[in-house]
């Protein structure tokens, strides 16, 4: 073990930067989004600092107070929470990018307010990352939905206002119901709510009462919603009413992504494979996940809107990476972890392209898409690109995890499972191969041609980037599978 602030200076680096962001207000426009993408690239440094010492096999720490023995706000870098708080630092700068042009070209009210809260939320999200244990990942998971929440409603419209709503219910809601009940059980069992690979709860324990801890594992299942399982996922097609820099934040760089990390971080570093195996939790956890899977794509088949047909698959491919860690097994256990990287890097090229799209041209439909890589060939050679990635066509990097994926399935002798994930790959392509067909192989209907349409390069250039690096991680997947096997238990 080693002492180190690196962690939590990752954590402080966006916090800082949304202080500045907030000081300098509306009047001094290119300071202000200097700060933003200044506080991305320092805290993507202090993470990349850390992973020589990770890739060591050293664990940098930081405790800054102790509350109780086993309870305190601590932070702690392994190569879970590395892997997961490098790939947010780097698509919050791309995100940075981006959301300077699309702000700037729709003429956005509150931008002070949307760049600091963006700033709020990268630092939860460090917090989530770099926590050594369930008392400081929940307090940065409650802080997560507090920034957010600013972010979802900041259209201020009836309808933005009822999604923040709704957003903030179900988040909050399902934090104090089940998340707190599940901590206090856990640490009355248990005795500590530090993470320790292979879990914490004794033998004993699973011997006198396999029940409640059962229900303490339900509890943490559901109790995670950011996780987006079924039924508790609606919030997610709501919150689409937010600016697309936002949806993309929300899909692919902080919100569902602190999700499922907390999910693996229970299942491996406070349950461990011997007790979800001994309780029969991961049977539940596998049912669920697979019922999301096939749901969640079904519903994104029938939606017309672009967002929302996005954010419904966002819904199945989250489950893709619970199912895989439940599988326990090592294979399913890396193709979990390697999905986090893989779906946001695909994910988020995809919402920055819905909002190229809008930007450019108002379309919010897929039926308003025909010929549209004529009038927008870089934002659509990248939606074809990420399109790609996220059916798991080779290449792309979602057929790197979905590969593991599916040998874990065969590990565990599940062959139903490795069904879901076919038929999964097979209803991705059938909601997002229209899309990229109507754009290039349709023609554009006459009444709806102009020649005003122009792509904004502030951007085409980070959506260019993130689509690039789906294609670099699936090809070399190396980086993000070396990190994601100390993992491993």
């Amino acid at each position: 073990m080693v002492t180190s602030i690196c962690p939590l200076f990752a954590v402080l680096a966006p916090a800082i930067g949304a202080l500045l962001i907030a000081s300098t207000g509306e009047r001094r426009a290119n300071l202000r989004e200097f700060w933003s993408v200044a506080a991305g690239v320092l805290q993507a440094a202090f993470v990349i600092a850390i992973i020589p010492d990770v890739l060591a096999g050293r664990t940098p720490e930081c405790v800054l107070f102790r509350i109780l023995p086993g309870i305190e706000l601590a932070f702690r870098a392994d190569g879970f929470g590395v892997l997961f708080g490098l790939g947010a630092s780097l698509l919050w700068i791309a995100t940075s990018f981006y959301s300077i042009g699309y702000m700037r070209s729709l003429r956005e009210h509150a931008q002070t307010r949307y760049f600091a809260c963006f700033a709020l939320a990268l630092s939860a999200t460090m917090g989530v990352a770099f926590s050594a244990n369930l008392f400081t990942l929940f307090l940065f998971y409650e802080a997560l939905t507090l920034a957010t929440f600013p972010l979802v409603g900041h259209k201020e419209t009836a309808e933005a206002v009822a999604g923040a709503r709704k957003y903030i219910v179900y988040l909050l809601g399902a934090a104090k119901l089940f998340l707190v009940t599940a901590l206090i059980l856990t640490y009355n069992v248990a005795g500590t709510l530090e993470f320790r690979k292979g879990g914490i709860f004794p033998s004993s324990a699973l011997a006198s009462e396999p029940t409640l801890l059962y229900v303490v594992f339900a509890l943490f299942l559901f109790g995670f919603a950011k996780s987006a399982v079924m039924p508790l996922h609606s919030w997610l097609p709501a919150a689409m009413v937010a600016p697309t820099p936002v949806s993309a934040l929300l899909h692919a760089v902080a919100v569902v992504k602190t999700g499922v990390f907390s999910t693996l971080r229970v299942f491996l570093f406070v349950f461990g494979p011997v007790a979800m195996r001994s309780l029969g939790a991961d049977k539940l956890a596998l049912v669920v996940a697979a019922v999301t899977i096939l749901g969640g794509s079904l519903l994104a088949l029938g939606q017309n809107n672009l967002k929302a047909r996005l954010a419904f698959s966002t819904v199945s491919q989250l489950s893709y990476i619970v199912l895989g860690a439940a599988l326990l097994t090592p294979s399913g256990i890396l193709g979990a972890v390697a999905h986090i990287t893989n779906h946001a890097v695909s994910k988020i090229t995809l919402f920055l392209c819905a909002g190229s799209i809008y930007v450019s041209t108002h379309k919010t439909e897929v039926s308003q898409m025909p010929g549209l890589a004529r009038r927008m060939p870089w934002t659509m050679a990248a939606f074809a690109t990420a399109s790609v990635s996220l059916v798991g066509i080779p290449l792309a990097c979602g057929f790197v995890s979905k590969w593991y994926l599916a040998v874990g399935s065969l590990e565990r002798g599940n062959v139903w499972l490795l069904g879901v994930l076919l038929i999964s790959s097979l209803l991705n392509a059938a909601y997002l191969g229209p899309i990229v067909f109507r754009a290039y192989f349709e023609e554009e209907p006459a009444g709806s041609r102009s020649d005003a349409v122009v792509e904004v390069p502030w951007m085409i250039v980070p959506l260019g980037l993130t689509a690039l690096a789906t294609l670099i991680l699936g090809v070399y997947p190396n980086p993000v599978l070396a990190l994601a096997g100390r993992v491993l238990p």
